[in-house]
């Protein structure tokens, strides 16, 4: 108890004083400094505990303290800077199933998996499987978020076939293995745990994957695959 107290006494000098000689200067006083006469010394008399007007903080909790403070102060802007869905007035469950994955996404501890068909500015029906954390580090999701742009499939993505065109590509990233051309259809493997991801909507996902068909006004069909890695780090 008496550590909490001495803690939450050390934030608030630290909060309050931008430097710890600031903190120093508020606690000696205008009869210090005329008996001593120097100000360099009645830091060092507070400091040490022999002078002073309140709560006695070392150097060192006072800086270490700053820091960690500081710190947290921008992993929490970095995160708010970083979540494209936040503070977005989500209508569509597609885009709302997005941002309930996008933190973890980010951070590793979901891998999902968007399986979207749907036509594209050509009017051309296409159909592709998107890693979604590998989308999340290399665009900005801002213009899906906004509504300003669609997800669509690319020729980049995981999967990409264009049902008139017939032209179909498959590309690893780094997150996915694309296992092609076996009898149990398309099959991905995830490199951090080697576990196989089967988007076969009549088989099982796999270990530690779910499948879950999105209701949404966006596309004709939409589903998302998450993967939860066992591996340990």
């Amino acid at each position: 108890m008496e550590q909490e107290e001495g803690l939450t006494a050390v934030d608030n000098i630290v909060t309050q004083f931008n430097t710890y000689e600031d903190f120093l200067d508020s606690q000696i006083t205008t009869v210090d400094l005329y008996y001593l006469e120097d100000e360099v010394l009645a830091r060092q008399l507070v400091e040490l505990g022999y002078r002073g007007t309140g709560e006695v903080v070392k150097r060192e909790d006072f800086e270490a303290r700053k820091a960690a403070i500081e710190i947290a102060r921008l992993a929490e802007r970095t995160q708010k800077k970083t979540l494209t869905s936040a503070g977005k007035d989500l209508q569509d469950n597609f885009l709302k199933a997005l941002a309930v994955r996008e933190e973890d996404n980010r951070n590793g501890k979901v891998s999902s998996v968007i399986f979207i068909r749907d036509r594209n500015s050509q009017g051309q029906e296409v159909s592709g499987y998107i890693d979604y954390a590998h989308r999340l580090k290399t665009e900005d999701f801002e213009v899906y978020f906004n509504g300003k742009r669609r997800l669509l499939p690319k020729p980049t993505d995981l999967s990409f076939y264009n049902w008139e065109s017939h032209i179909a590509v498959w590309n690893s990233t780094p997150n996915y293995q694309v296992i092609a051309g076996n009898p149990e259809g398309l099959l991905f493997k995830y490199k951090r745990d080697r576990k196989i991801l089967n988007v076969d909507p009549k088989a099982r996902p796999g270990d530690n994957s779910t499948r879950i068909p999105i209701e949404t006004e966006l596309y004709i069909q939409a589903v998302i695959f998450d993967h939860i890695s066992r591996r340990k780090t």
